[in-house]
Protein backbone atom coordinates (compact mmCIF):
# COMPACT_ATOMS: atom_id res chain seq x y z
CA UNK A 1 0.00 0.00 0.00
CA UNK A 2 2.95 2.35 0.55
CA UNK A 3 4.31 2.17 -2.97
CA UNK A 4 0.81 3.78 -3.64
CA UNK A 5 0.94 7.22 -3.07
CA UNK A 6 -3.02 7.42 -4.31
CA UNK A 7 -4.04 4.82 -1.92
CA UNK A 8 -3.43 6.43 1.46
CA UNK A 9 -6.05 9.09 0.73
CA UNK A 10 -8.77 6.04 1.20
CA UNK A 11 -7.41 5.21 4.58
CA UNK A 12 -7.87 6.31 7.80
CA UNK A 13 -7.81 9.85 8.64
CA UNK A 14 -6.39 11.05 5.00
CA UNK A 15 -9.59 9.69 3.81
CA UNK A 16 -11.37 12.01 5.94
CA UNK A 17 -8.99 14.91 5.17
CA UNK A 18 -9.46 14.21 1.95
CA UNK A 19 -13.25 14.56 1.73
CA UNK A 20 -12.65 17.62 4.13
CA UNK A 21 -9.90 19.18 1.69
CA UNK A 22 -12.81 20.96 -0.20
CA UNK A 23 -13.90 23.01 3.36
CA UNK A 24 -10.28 23.61 4.04
CA UNK A 25 -9.73 25.03 0.42
CA UNK A 26 -12.98 27.41 0.83
CA UNK A 27 -11.80 28.69 4.21
CA UNK A 28 -8.11 29.22 2.91
CA UNK A 29 -9.96 31.33 0.04
CA UNK A 30 -12.21 33.55 2.37
CA UNK A 31 -9.02 33.69 4.89
CA UNK A 32 -7.12 35.40 2.01
CA UNK A 33 -10.13 37.66 1.61
CA UNK A 34 -9.95 38.94 4.79
CA UNK A 35 -6.45 39.19 5.11
CA UNK A 36 -6.35 41.57 2.63
CA UNK A 37 -9.40 43.66 3.78
CA UNK A 38 -7.13 43.56 7.47
CA UNK A 39 -3.70 45.01 5.68
CA UNK A 40 -5.70 47.38 4.29
CA UNK A 41 -7.17 48.54 7.18
CA UNK A 42 -3.79 48.01 9.74
CA UNK A 43 -2.29 50.11 7.20
CA UNK A 44 -4.67 52.73 7.39
CA UNK A 45 -4.65 52.39 10.96
CA UNK A 46 -0.50 52.75 11.40
CA UNK A 47 -0.80 55.74 9.10
CA UNK A 48 -3.21 57.73 11.19
CA UNK A 49 -0.83 57.10 14.39
CA UNK A 50 2.20 58.11 12.29
CA UNK A 51 0.89 61.09 11.07
CA UNK A 52 -0.72 62.18 14.12
CA UNK A 53 2.74 61.63 15.50
CA UNK A 54 4.48 63.49 13.50
CA UNK A 55 1.82 66.03 13.54
CA UNK A 56 2.30 66.62 17.19
CA UNK A 57 6.47 66.10 17.27
CA UNK A 58 6.41 69.56 14.84
CA UNK A 59 4.15 70.69 17.51
CA UNK A 60 6.61 70.09 20.63
CA UNK A 61 9.35 71.30 18.33
CA UNK A 62 7.55 74.85 17.47
CA UNK A 63 6.80 75.19 21.05
CA UNK A 64 9.81 74.45 22.38
CA UNK A 65 12.98 74.46 19.88
CA UNK A 66 15.81 75.14 22.89
CA UNK A 67 17.83 72.00 23.78
CA UNK A 68 16.90 71.84 27.82
CA UNK A 69 20.11 73.41 29.57
CA UNK A 70 19.09 72.35 33.59
CA UNK A 71 15.83 70.19 34.96
CA UNK A 72 13.64 72.94 35.09
CA UNK A 73 13.84 73.54 31.39
CA UNK A 74 13.64 69.21 31.27
CA UNK A 75 10.09 69.72 33.09
CA UNK A 76 8.73 72.02 31.36
CA UNK A 77 9.69 70.33 28.20
CA UNK A 78 8.50 67.27 29.21
CA UNK A 79 4.98 69.40 30.04
CA UNK A 80 4.85 70.67 26.95
CA UNK A 81 5.31 67.13 25.05
CA UNK A 82 2.95 65.16 27.10
CA UNK A 83 0.01 67.85 26.53
CA UNK A 84 0.66 68.26 23.03
CA UNK A 85 0.78 64.77 22.72
CA UNK A 86 -1.99 63.88 25.00
CA UNK A 87 -4.31 66.80 23.01
CA UNK A 88 -3.62 64.96 19.58
CA UNK A 89 -3.85 61.91 19.95
CA UNK A 90 -7.37 62.33 22.10
CA UNK A 91 -8.64 64.26 19.12
CA UNK A 92 -7.41 61.44 16.58
CA UNK A 93 -8.75 59.07 19.45
CA UNK A 94 -11.91 60.63 19.87
CA UNK A 95 -12.48 60.87 15.25
CA UNK A 96 -15.08 59.65 13.29
CA UNK A 97 -12.67 57.98 10.79
CA UNK A 98 -10.15 56.62 13.35
CA UNK A 99 -12.84 54.68 15.05
CA UNK A 100 -14.71 53.75 11.80
CA UNK A 101 -11.05 52.23 10.88
CA UNK A 102 -10.52 50.35 13.87
CA UNK A 103 -13.32 48.81 13.96
CA UNK A 104 -13.39 47.70 10.56
CA UNK A 105 -10.07 46.42 12.06
CA UNK A 106 -11.12 44.42 14.51
CA UNK A 107 -14.14 42.88 12.82
CA UNK A 108 -11.63 41.42 9.98
CA UNK A 109 -9.14 40.03 13.26
CA UNK A 110 -12.27 38.43 14.70
CA UNK A 111 -13.22 37.18 11.10
CA UNK A 112 -9.94 35.51 10.60
CA UNK A 113 -10.05 34.13 13.41
CA UNK A 114 -13.11 32.51 12.95
CA UNK A 115 -11.90 31.32 9.64
CA UNK A 116 -8.57 29.62 11.27
CA UNK A 117 -10.93 27.57 14.30
CA UNK A 118 -12.64 26.76 11.63
CA UNK A 119 -10.06 24.83 9.25
CA UNK A 120 -8.75 23.90 12.39
CA UNK A 121 -12.02 21.59 13.29
CA UNK A 122 -11.54 20.56 9.78
CA UNK A 123 -8.32 19.12 10.63
CA UNK A 124 -9.23 18.17 14.33
CA UNK A 125 -12.21 16.42 12.93
CA UNK A 126 -10.54 14.54 10.26
CA UNK A 127 -8.34 12.76 12.58
CA UNK A 128 -10.88 11.78 14.72
CA UNK A 129 -10.21 14.02 17.54
CA UNK A 130 -12.02 16.86 19.74
CA UNK A 131 -12.99 20.10 18.55
CA UNK A 132 -11.89 23.38 20.80
CA UNK A 133 -15.71 23.85 21.79
CA UNK A 134 -15.65 20.22 22.75
CA UNK A 135 -12.19 20.61 25.12
CA UNK A 136 -13.46 24.10 26.68
CA UNK A 137 -16.48 22.41 27.85
CA UNK A 138 -14.84 19.65 29.67
CA UNK A 139 -12.42 22.47 30.85
CA UNK A 140 -15.21 23.95 32.04
CA UNK A 141 -16.84 21.09 33.49
CA UNK A 142 -13.99 19.95 35.50
CA UNK A 143 -13.76 23.36 36.58
CA UNK A 144 -17.19 23.43 38.33
CA UNK A 145 -16.79 20.00 39.33
CA UNK A 146 -13.11 21.23 41.26
CA UNK A 147 -15.06 23.81 42.77
CA UNK A 148 -17.97 21.34 43.98
CA UNK A 149 -15.55 18.84 45.52
CA UNK A 150 -13.93 22.46 47.10
CA UNK A 151 -17.43 22.70 48.44
CA UNK A 152 -17.97 19.36 50.06
CA UNK A 153 -14.70 18.97 51.73
CA UNK A 154 -15.40 22.69 53.45
CA UNK A 155 -18.56 20.97 54.69
CA UNK A 156 -17.00 18.06 55.97
CA UNK A 157 -14.25 20.17 57.67
CA UNK A 158 -17.05 22.18 59.23
CA UNK A 159 -19.36 18.41 59.98
CA UNK A 160 -15.97 17.13 61.47
CA UNK A 161 -14.91 20.28 63.57
CA UNK A 162 -19.29 20.66 65.45
CA UNK A 163 -18.66 16.62 65.42
CA UNK A 164 -15.53 17.00 67.63
CA UNK A 165 -17.06 19.64 69.61
CA UNK A 166 -19.79 17.42 71.04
Amino acid sequence: MSSKPQALASTGPMRSFAANSKKVATELIEVNESLLEFNKFLTEYYKELAETWNEAQKKVNLKAPDVPQDVEQIEAFKRIWIDIFDNDFTELFDSKKFGENYGKLVSKELELTKHWNNITNVILQSANLPSKEEIDEVYKELHDLKKRVIKLEIEAKKKKVVKNEK
